[in-house]
């Protein structure tokens, strides 16, 4: 399957003399992909990004005993047989405030009054509830209800204990994580560093997003989605413009700093598809042309260390490219699953759906009805089909697709 470096086929105005299984496409990417090295971030920064190290507390959360409801810190014993028609008196000889504790210690018969998160006063071990309460001044309240030992209280390290692993590599950050981690004292966390992708969009046709077409020249839609992509997918993506049709341009291009190289056109077998021979004359360009409708002349290699993917230029072919391949390696090496990241529902086929043996398929459909629709395979040009498509159904080689009302899994767009 692969090539040495310096000798991939040229296969401009020739087409390919053979074209690699998606399974084996996917192995070599697998093989070559591997997770990058932590670096710490700013807790504020943290969010959606992926753990590098467990994360262990050094502290108990909460560090003291504290109020878990507004009322009266006290020893529960005080209020054994107290109702509504046995109010106990007690004396209230001070208040507990959070961040401001009652400073001395209380013995039988007395209270103090306490609030929701409060540190619970030497001597105490209950809080007995405002509604339990009759009010007698400011020095005396009587109790109306009972309470048991550490009823109503938060003990020392009952949301963390100090030295309980709270997270662990591998886990993308949600915001109550950032919650936790910022509870424990944490400024800054080891996260995966995330995949440096510079895009390069190459063709001579092409005008810069926000240009209407003119002529014979038509706008680069491709940049804004693969930016997108990456995006969603964890990387950074780098895009300065389009590149000239010109070997130096798309050269330097490919040598830019960064983690992954996509190039989206000139991938193909056309004259001006230069990023294949340039991969194949000073890297090793091991896949080009897959057994896959869209997508086919898509290809995988490394230059300089780096794993470079060939993405089609027609849109609809450049999305399911990037989805089987170079979404699948930044997302690996940013700590993230490989797998896709689309939710999955299975349904049933309002028609039928044909491929071809030997081919895989990627199938646009609509959901209607609580049934799959089919609307396209080929169009690989028409980037619209993607966006009145819910979603995709992918098409084994070794099927000739599904008859009307098979189950099918849909990867879903949303």
């Amino acid at each position: 399957m692969t090539r040495p470096a310096g000798q991939g086929d040229d296969v401009r105005m020739r087409g390919f003399a053979r074209r690699t299984r998606v399974a084996d496409a996917i192995l070599w990417l697998d093989t070559h992909t591997r997770r990058l090295p932590g670096e710490s971030v700013p807790l504020a920064q943290a969010s959606g990004r992926v753990l590098a190290e467990d994360v262990t507390s050094t502290v108990n959360v909460p560090g003291f005993v504290r109020a878990m409801m507004d009322g009266f810190a006290l020893r529960a014993a005080d209020t054994a047989g107290a109702s509504p028609y046995n109010g106990l008196p007690l004396a209230v000889v001070g208040q507990s405030m959070p961040g401001r504790p009652y400073p001395g210690r209380v013995e039988p018969g007395q209270a103090v009054r306490i609030m929701t998160g409060a540190k619970l006063p030497e001597g105490t071990d209950a809080v007995l509830p405002v509604e339990f309460v009759e009010n007698r001044g400011d020095d005396q309240v009587v109790a109306q209800g009972e309470v048991s030992p550490e009823k109503h209280i938060g003990r020392i390290g009952e949301d963390v204990a100090a030295g309980s692993v709270v997270l662990v590599a591998g886990r993308r950050l949600r915001p109550q994580d950032v919650g936790v981690l910022a509870s424990i004292g944490c400024g800054e966390v080891a996260v995966v560093r995330r995949a440096r992708v510079r895009i390069v969009v190459t063709g001579n046709e092409l005008l810069p997003a926000g240009s209407k077409p003119a002529a014979a020249r038509i706008v680069d839609s491709n940049g804004p989605m693969l930016e997108a992509l990456v995006a969603r997918d964890g990387g950074l993506p780098i895009h300065p413009g389009i590149v000239p049709d010109e070997p130096g341009e798309i050269l330097e291009a490919l040598r830019s700093d960064a983690d992954v190289v996509l190039v989206s056109g000139g991938s193909s077998v056309g004259q001006e598809d230069l990023a294949p021979s340039l991969v194949a004359e000073h890297g090793e360009l091991a896949v080009h042309g897959i057994a896959m409708r869209p997508s086919s002349p898509t290809g995988i290699g490394v230059l300089d260390g780096r794993l470079v993917v060939l993405l089609p230029g027609n849109p609809v072919s450049c999305l399911c490219a990037y989805d089987f391949f170079a979404g699948r390696a930044i997302r690996a090496m940013g700590g993230r699953s490989a797998d896709w990241p689309y939710r999955r529902l299975p349904l049933r086929l309002k028609r039928k759906a044909s491929s071809a043996i030997g081919r895989f398929d990627y199938l646009r459909v609509r959901i209607d009805g609580g049934q799959v629709e089919p609307l396209a395979i080929g169009g690989a040009s028409v980037l619209s089909s993607t966006t009145r498509a819910d979603g995709f159904v992918l098409i084994p080689e070794d099927s000739e697709g599904y008859p009307a009302g098979a189950e099918v899994e849909v990867f879903l767009y949303d």
